[in-house]
């Protein structure tokens, strides 16, 4: 009988490793590394990433709700899908989308149901959509930095990391779950006037205090500013208008970026029923749902 001898533990090669995930895809980032933190990704010369199919172990990550929560469960996913990412923390939110789009065609293939209401009427359908578009479509995103205020002043932005986004979105959740709580009845009206402006105000600071952390560097007649804490006493302390032009321009940045909606026509049965002839609809990306 013919037996077959493996390495022992002291060789570095598997002989599983043959019967071991292989990238699926490769996939280029709408940012071309630019705007990652140092050692945070391995950009291959090409530019394009390899990328696998999720394991057993990060789909039951999507079924964390703490983790999913608190970004860990999208970070741990992301490192193990697309291993040339060594910190998914630093990744730029307009590199985000493309990321999961392709970890989601890798490990299930082209195709995405999806189901919705037509609108005016109670009918709910299920079309399929094809996530090779969605990722054409993202490469067509680009992130213009400069913005001029002036003739003598022109401020950089950058895109938010997957921290800030996460962090942003705890803080927004806590702050909209305390608003609601205005409703009890079994609150004084001075607690609940109290615990309103409170909340008013943290989402104020919370707007100001990214677009704080969006801006990189300002350029004036007398050289350039990168020091964050200076930055943030000049949005803090910055003329209204400045700041709507720097708010305006982030705003456009983002609606050129993010998906587009999906289109839909109805059939004449439907819009018998109240349903328009034509409609869209967002593509939300629930990471509960969306790997599931």
């Amino acid at each position: 009988m013919q037996t077959t001898t493996f390495p022992g533990p002291g060789m570095n090669k598997n002989p599983l490793s043959t019967y071991m995930r292989q990238p699926k895809i490769y996939i280029k980032l709408p940012s071309q590394g630019n705007f990652w933190s140092a050692k945070s990704i391995d950009l291959p010369e090409n530019g394009e990433l390899p990328v696998f199919s999720m394991t057993a172990r990060d789909e039951l990550l999507f079924k964390t709700p703490d983790a999913l929560l608190n970004g860990q469960a999208v970070v741990d996913v992301i490192q193990s899908c697309m291993p040339n990412i060594k910190n998914a923390w630093e990744c730029p939110t307009i590199d985000l989308d493309t990321i999961l789009i392709a970890i989601r065609l890798a490990t299930y293939g082209e195709k995405m149901s999806i189901k919705h209401k037509i609108p005016n009427i109670t009918e709910e359908v299920e079309h399929d959509i094809d996530l090779r578009m969605l990722l054409d479509q993202q490469a067509n995103n680009t992130w213009i930095d400069q913005v001029a205020i002036s003739n003598e002043l022109v401020v950089f932005v950058k895109p938010l990391t997957y921290r800030h986004l996460t962090q942003t979105s705890i803080k927004s959740f806590e702050t909209t779950r305390i608003m609601n709580m205005v409703n009890d009845d079994s609150i004084s009206d001075e607690r609940k006037l109290e615990m309103f402006n409170n909340s008013f105000s943290n989402l104020t600071k919370i707007t100001v205090d990214l677009m704080a952390e969006g801006i990189y560097k300002i350029v004036t007649p007398d050289g350039e500013v990168t020091d964050k804490k200076f930055i943030q006493e000049f949005i803090n302390n910055v003329d209204k208008s400045v700041f709507e032009i720097i708010n305006k321009h982030l705003a456009e940045l983002k609606v050129h970026n993010e998906l587009k909606l999906l289109d839909f026509t109805t059939t004449e049965e439907q819009q018998a029923a109240g349903a328009p002839a034509n409609y869209s609809i967002p593509i939300n990306f629930n990471e509960s749902d969306f790997f599931v």
